[in-house]
């Protein structure tokens, strides 16, 4: 059995149907999803605002690969399309692979190109560690530490102060 935690993330048109997308598409595996946080744009701050949230998945036959390869699957099912001059630009729906966890509870690790596991740049990203705090609030990040810990020093201190919850939207799947 792998666990996945998954960040999601629109900025692009209809930003709450796009995460809802992503829940539908990992409906068989999702164990938990966190609140809705609005959250400026980062690297790129010529953008609209963005909706985000995390997602935590598990199946016993799953690899971090098989993860990496659903998440695409999910972004295509609401129309992203990637554009190679901005990195951190808009997007319809982002789907990053944050951590994979095997049965024991050891972490995935890896880094190939394609997949760096842990995220390498999760550690600076409270719009990604705060909701993960929402499904699991004693989670630690592989090789960084708590979540509480990242998020209550600077730079991220800082960070989650611009983020705003959204408690009347709800992602929980159909």
């Amino acid at each position: 059995m792998t666990r996945a935690v998954l960040s999601l993330g629109s900025n692009l048109g209809d930003r709450l149907a796009h995460l809802r997308t992503a829940v539908r598409h990992f409906d068989d595996v999702c164990q938990a999803v966190s609140g809705v946080y609005e959250t400026p744009p980062w690297g790129d701050t010529e953008q609209p605002a963005y909706l985000n949230a995390v997602l935590i998945a598990a199946h016993p036959a799953m690899t971090a690969r098989d993860w990496l390869t659903r998440a695409r699957g999910a972004e295509q099912a609401a129309g992203r399309v990637r554009d190679p001059a901005r990195r951190y630009g808009p997007r319809t729906l982002d789907v990053d692979v944050i951590a994979v966890f095997e049965d024991t509870g050891e972490p995935v690790v890896g880094d190939d190109p394609e997949l760096t596991l842990p995220h390498p740049r999760a550690h600076l990203r409270a719009f990604v560690l705060r909701p993960w705090i929402d499904v699991e609030p004693y989670a630690r990040l592989p090789g960084h530490g708590w979540l509480t810990d990242l998020l209550n020093a600077e730079p991220l201190a800082g960070d989650v102060r611009n983020l705003r919850p959204c408690p009347d939207l709800r992602l929980e799947s159909d």
